[in-house]
């Protein structure tokens, strides 16, 4: 059973200061692998050791700047989300999982539905979505296209995606609202970042 807890999840002050943080987090990400490389490159021209530094950046940097790029600016749908939807509590699973794949949460809507969502743009520690409640999250948004999770208190705003999409659920109630906030493409497919 559900407790919605405010009209929308950004009138929760602890959600502002959470999703200022994520800001914060994503914009540390862009800049550790963004500045170093540049560094690199304009001292590259005097130093030998500084050319192979650039290259060696390079080789092990590229791969994440893109995938980092975008999640940070995607970062304005997390407070799209936030802002349309309410907190609402839920019980929840952190499924053990094996190594290497993605991390999930499992949050019964119904008795007959229980959606599995994975974290992005990385996975979050479990110990930092468990909190002082490991079976309780708040979650905004749509349960078939994922939303935004939080360990109680909504201090830690995290996106999250269905952990396998599907396309037959578009339509009905919420999907309008889903679709504007950015949720679901317009061809009815779920975002996944």
């Amino acid at each position: 059973m559900s407790v919605t807890l405010t009209k929308a999840a950004w009138d929760h002050p602890p959600t502002v200061v959470g999703y200022k943080k994520l800001v914060t987090r994503r914009l540390i990400w862009v800049l550790s692998l963004g500045v170093p490389p540049l560094v690199a490159l304009s001292c590259s021209g005097f130093s030998r050791r500084a050319a192979w530094a650039f290259i060696l950046m390079i080789i092990l940097g590229t791969p994440y700047l893109p995938w980092v790029i975008v999640t940070y600016f995607r970062r304005r749908r997390v407070a799209t989300v936030l802002k349309a939807y309410p907190w609402q509590e839920w019980p929840c699973r952190h499924p053990r999982r094996p190594p290497g794949s993605p991390a999930t949460i499992a949050i019964p809507f119904r008795e007959d539905f229980t959606a599995m969502f994975r974290v992005i743009p990385f996975p979050v520690p479990v110990a930092i979505m468990e909190d002082d409640h490991p079976d309780r999250i708040w979650f905004a948004g749509d349960p078939r296209f994922g939303g935004v999770v939080s360990p109680v208190g909504g201090h830690y705003p995290v996106r999250v995606v269905p952990h396998t999409p599907r396309r037959e659920e578009c339509g009905g109630e919420g999907f309008d609202l889903a679709r504007r906030v950015g949720l679901v493409r317009a061809s009815g497919k779920g975002t996944r970042t």
